[in-house]
C-alpha cells in the first residue's frame, strides 16, 4: 500500500474477493446498504418537499465510501463526524430506517439520537446510562454526537483518539473499572469531513496536533468538488487536500501521518485502503488522512436548494456516470459477483423497505398528536354546548380538523386564542382545556428544556459540601503552592487525572501551578501542547467523553475566546443536543482579571455568560477557594471553567489540613461580612478590592453587607442574595467586565429572577470596567478597572441621595 498516491485494485472475479477479504454475501450486503440509503435520501426530500419535514441533509453520493469504511470500524472504536453518514450509520446497525425518518419528522419520542433536538444526519450513540455512568465502550461501536458547524468535529475527535494514547501509556488504566473503556489504547477514532471545510483553521490544527502526538487518528475527507455551491479551486491549495498536506507524509514511524487517496465509487480498493490504513493506525497509532475522491452529490447540499443551479452541464452528466452506487453495480457485474437478476431484486427490497419505513414512522410520529387531539376535540365537543360563545368554539373545532398533517404547535395556537376568547368564562369544559393546555407546556418542558446540565446523582449542584477545616498551625503558603500540594495528591490517587496545556509540562505552568509534577508522574500525565486553543479544548473534550478527568488550561482568560466555537458548539450542548446519552466532565483552567496590558486583563465573563449555558462557571477568589472548586468538579459529571485570579498567586493564605477533600458549592455564594446599609455583590479579584472600599465606607459610618457569588453559573440557586436585600434595601454589583456585561447578568438574576425589584429602596447600580481593554502600566490600570476609590465613591454617593442628613457631601459630588 502506497501512500499519497492513487491507490488501485485491478483483480476480477473470485481472486477480486480473496484480495478485499470479503466474501460474495458480505459484499451484496454492503451493495443493498448503500441501495438503502440512496431510497432513504430521495424519499426523505420527497417528504420535505410535501410539507412532512421542514429541512433534510443527506448522505447521498458518499455511500460506497461509507460502506468500506464501516467494514474497519471495530467495537470500542469512536467516530466524530460529519452530517452525511448516514450510510454508516445503517451499515453498522447504529440506525434503522424509520431512525432515519423519526429524525427527519424531529420526532422527540422516537429520535434516538437526540430526541428531535437536532436536524437529520446528526448521530450519537450512548456513553453514558442514565444514572451519568459510563457504558462499556471496548464493547460498542461509538458514534460521538455531531454538531452542524463545518470542521466543528476536527477537535472532539483529536481528544478521543488521544485517549487511545492515555489508555495504552498508562498502565494505571489497564484495570477496572478503565479496563472497561479501552482496550488498551488499540481503538482507533474516525473523523469524517467534507472537502470544502477542511478550510476551516481547526482542521489543520488538529491534523498538526494529530501528527506530532501521534494519535490513533483516521480522518475521511469526502471531495465531491464543491462547497455547497462552491468549487474546490476556490477553496484548497491546488485543488487537492492530500496535495496541499503533502509535507505532512510520515518518511518514517513515529512521524508525520500516511496519507492515501481513493477514488470513492472504486469499492474494492476503498475497502483494501481502509482495511489496511485502519490496521496500521490500530498498531502504531500513526494518524492518516484518507483522501476519498469523486465522490458525487446527486441531490445538492440539502432540500433548502438545487445542485443545477451551479453545477454545469458536463459535471452532472459525470456524476450520473460516475455515481458509486452505480459504479458498484457495473463492477459486481462485471467481476462476475452477482447477475443482474439478484441486484435488480435487491434493488426492488429496498424500495419497498423503504416505503414501509417511512410509513411507520409518519404513524408513530403522529401517534401522540393524534391522541392529543383526540382528547382536545372531545373537550371542545362539550365544550360547544357549555359556551356562551359557541360559534367560537365551533370555528376553534373547524380549524383543527381542516389542518393538513396538523402539527402540535398548530393545534396549541389555536387552543391558546381560543382560551383568550373565553377569558371571561369558567366553565367545567374550559378548565379541562386549560389543564390539556398545561400539560402540553408541561411535557414540552421535559421534552426540551432537560440537560443542559447534569440530572445525575454526580451533577454538580448535588455534590456534599465539605466545608474547609483549618488545623491550629495551619502551614501560610503561595496561592500557586496550594494548588501544587492539591494537583499533586489528584495526580497521585486518581490514576485518570491528567493536565495538559501551552506550558504545562515541563516548567509547570506560567504560575508554577504544576510545577515539578510532570518529573514526578510523567510526561503522559502533564504536558505541553502546541500554542492552538481550540484543539487543546478538543484534546480535553473527547479524553473526558472517555471516561478520563483531565484539567485543559487555556493560559490566559483573553485567549479563551480563540476556543469560543468549540466551548458553545459543542462542550456546552453536549448534554443537551444528546438528550443526556453523553457528557464530558471536562475541567478548563484558566486565569484572569488584573494583571498588566489589553491582553492579559480580560474579564470577559458576559461573553461566557451569554455563549457557555451548559457549563458551570465558577470564579474562586483566592486559591483555597479554586482547590475546593476542584474538589467539587473532580467529583461531578458536569463541564467547568474554573477562573483563577492572576494577581493571586503569590499572596499568602493558610492551607486547609483537608485541602485534598474539602469542597466549594456551586451555585452558593458566601457572605464574607455582614452589612445593614447597602449590599454589594462581586466576585474573584473583585473581591479584595471591595473589601479595601468596605473599610473605607465603614469610616463613614456606611455599613455594607458583603457577598461573594463563588459561581455564575450556575447563579445563586438558593435566593441568599435577595435575603440580603431584604434587610438592606440597596444593592450594587461589581466586577471587571465592561458594562452590561456580568453585572447586568447578576442583576437580572436577582431583580427579577428572585424578586429583588419589590425590596428595593434606591436605584440598583453596576461598577464595571471600562467599556474599552485596559492599558497597558499602572495608571493604564487604574483609570479601567474599578478601584476601591471608585467603589467608595459610587456607594457613598448612592447612601447620600438615601440619607442626605446622615453624610456629607463630598468632593465627587459638587
Amino acid at each position: 500500500m502506497s501512500t499519497l498516491q492513487e491507490v488501485q485494485v485491478t483483480i476480477k472475479g473470485s481472486q477480486e474477493l480473496a484480495t478485499i477479504g470479503l466474501t460474495k454475501s458480505e459484499i451484496l450486503e454492503d451493495y443493498k446498504i448503500c441501495c438503502l440509503s440512496r431510497e432513504v435520501s430521495l424519499v426523505g426530500r420527497k417528504e420535505v418537499l410535501t410539507g412532512k419535514a421542514k429541512f433534510g441533509i443527506f448522505g447521498d453520493g458518499k455511500e460506497v465510501p461509507q460502506v468500506a469504511m464501516a467494514r474497519a470500524f471495530q467495537k470500542g472504536d469512536f467516530r466524530s463526524g460529519y452530517y452525511r453518514d448516514q450510510t454508516f450509520a445503517l451499515a453498522l446497525g447504529l440506525a434503522s430506517i424509520e431512525d432515519l425518518f423519526a429524525q427527519l419528522y424531529a420526532d422527540s419520542e422516537n429520535d434516538p439520537f437526540s430526541k428531535g433536538r437536532q436536524m437529520n444526519a446528526h448521530f450519537a450513540t450512548p456513553f453514558n446510562d442514565a444514572q451519568g455512568k459510563w457504558l462499556k465502550h471496548k464493547d460498542l461501536h461509538n458514534i460521538s454526537s455531531d454538531i452542524s458547524p463545518t470542521g466543528g468535529q476536527m477537535g472532539r475527535g483529536l481528544g478521543l483518539a488521544m485517549a487511545s494514547k492515555q489508555y495504552r501509556n498508562n498502565p494505571d488504566l489497564h484495570n477496572t473499572p478503565f479496563s472497561d473503556y479501552s482496550n488498551n489504547g488499540n481503538e482507533v477514532t474516525f473523523i469524517t469531513i467534507g472537502d470544502a471545510s477542511t478550510s476551516e483553521g481547526i482542521f489543520w490544527e488538529t491534523m498538526n496536533a494529530a501528527a506530532v502526538t501521534q494519535s490513533p487518528l483516521a480522518v475521511s475527507v469526502w471531495d465531491d468538488g464543491y462547497g455547497i455551491s462552491v468549487p474546490i479551486e476556490y477553496q484548497t491549495t491546488k485543488g487537492s487536500i492530500s496535495k496541499a498536506l503533502a509535507g505532512f507524509q510520515s518518511e518514517a514511524q513515529g512521524e508525520g501521518m500516511d496519507i492515501y487517496v481513493v477514488k470513492g465509487w472504486d469499492y474494492p480498493t476503498l475497502i483494501n485502503a481502509y482495511q489496511r490504513g485502519v490496521d496500521k493506525i490500530r498498531a502504531t497509532h500513526q494518524p492518516a488522512l484518507f483522501h476519498i475522491r469523486e465522490v458525487t452529490q446527486p441531490q445538492g447540499h440539502s432540500t433548502s436548494g438545487s445542485h443545477e443551479r451551479y453545477k454545469s452541464k458536463e459535471r452532472l452528466a459525470w456524476e450520473k456516470e460516475y455515481d458509486g452506487i452505480a459504479k458498484m453495480r457495473e463492477w459486481l457485474l462485471d467481476s462476475e459477483i452477482a447477475t443482474e437478476t439478484e441486484l435488480a431484486d435487491i434493488e426492488k427490497e429496498t424500495k419497498a423497505a423503504v416505503k414501509a419505513a417511512k410509513k411507520r414512522a409518519w404513524a408513530n410520529f403522529l401517534q401522540p398528536i393524534k391522541a392529543r387531539i383526540k382528547a382536545v376535540n372531545a373537550i371542545l365537543a362539550t365544550l360547544t354546548s357549555a359556551s356562551a360563545q359557541k360559534t367560537t368554539v365551533a370555528h376553534a373545532a373547524k380549524s383543527i380538523s381542516t389542518l393538513l398533517n396538523p402539527t402540535l404547535r398548530e393545534v396549541v395556537e389555536i387552543i391558546i386564542h381560543l382560551l383568550r376568547e373565553l377569558k371571561d368564562e369558567n366553565t367545567a369544559p374550559q378548565q379541562q382545556l386549560e389543564q390539556w393546555l398545561k400539560t402540553i407546556r408541561q411535557d414540552n418542558k421535559n421534552t426540551y428544556h432537560t440537560h443542559l446540565y447534569s440530572e445525575t446523582p454526580a451533577a454538580a449542584l448535588r455534590v456534599t459540601e465539605q466545608p474547609a477545616i483549618y488545623d491550629d498551625h495551619a502551614p501560610v503558603k503561595n496561592g500557586y503552592e496550594i494548588l501544587n500540594t492539591l494537583f499533586d495528591h489528584k495526580l497521585a490517587t486518581m490514576p485518570n487525572f491528567l493536565a495538559f496545556g501551552e506550558d504545562v509540562g515541563h516548567i509547570g505552568d506560567v504560575n508554577q501551578g504544576f510545577a515539578g509534577l510532570q518529573a514526578k508522574y510523567g510526561e503522559h500525565r502533564v504536558f505541553d501542547t502546541g500554542i492552538r486553543e481550540w484543539s487543546i479544548i478538543g484534546q480535553g473534550l473527547g479524553m473526558a467523553m472517555r471516561g478520563l478527568r483531565p484539567i485543559t488550561e487555556i493560559q490566559y482568560l483573553d485567549y479563551l475566546a480563540y476556543a469560543l466555537p468549540i466551548l458553545t458548539d459543542d462542550l456546552a450542548t453536549l448534554r443537551y443536543r444528546s438528550a443526556g446519552i453523553q457528557h464530558a466532565p471536562l475541567i478548563i483552567r484558566t486565569r484572569g482579571h488584573r494583571l498588566e496590558g489589553i491582553w492579559h486583563t480580560g474579564s470577559p465573563m458576559g461573553m461566557m455568560l451569554h455563549s457557555l449555558r451548559g457549563i458551570c462557571l465558577l470564579v474562586p477568589r483566592n486559591m483555597v477557594q479554586a482547590a475546593g472548586m476542584y474538589n467539587t468538579m473532580l467529583q461531578s459529571d458536569d463541564p467547568a471553567i474554573i477562573v483563577e485570579c492572576l494577581n493571586g498567586y503569590r499572596l499568602k493564605e493558610k492551607q486547609p489540613a483537608n485541602l485534598d477533600t474539602f469542597t466549594v458549592p456551586v451555585g452558593v455564594p458566601e457572605v464574607l461580612r455582614a452589612g445593614t446599609d447597602i449590599t454589594l455583590v462581586t466576585y474573584g479579584s473583585c473581591v479584595r478590592v471591595a473589601q479595601e472600599a468596605i473599610e473605607q465606607l465603614e469610616k463613614e459610618g456606611i455599613s455594607v453587607e458583603l457577598i461573594d457569588v463563588q459561581s455564575l453559573m450556575p447563579f445563586d440557586v438558593n435566593h441568599m442574595i435577595v435575603r440580603s436585600l431584604q434587610k438592606t434595601n440597596r444593592i450594587v454589583f461589581l466586577d471587571e467586565d465592561v458594562p452590561g456585561g456580568a453585572t447586568s447578568f447578576m442583576m437580572q438574576q436577582v431583580l427579577e429572577v428572585q424578586g429583588g425589584y419589590f425590596h428595593l429602596d434606591s436605584q440598583p447600580i453596576t461598577i464595571t470596567a471600562a467599556a474599552h481593554r485596559s492599558p497597558y502600566g499602572d495608571m493604564g490600570d487604574y483609570v479601567a478597572k474599578p478601584t476601591a476609590t471608585d467603589i467608595f465613591e459610587a456607594i457613598y454617593k448612592l447612601m447620600y441621595e438615601a440619607a442626605p442628613s446622615r453624610l456629607s457631601k463630598m468632593y465627587f459630588m459638587r
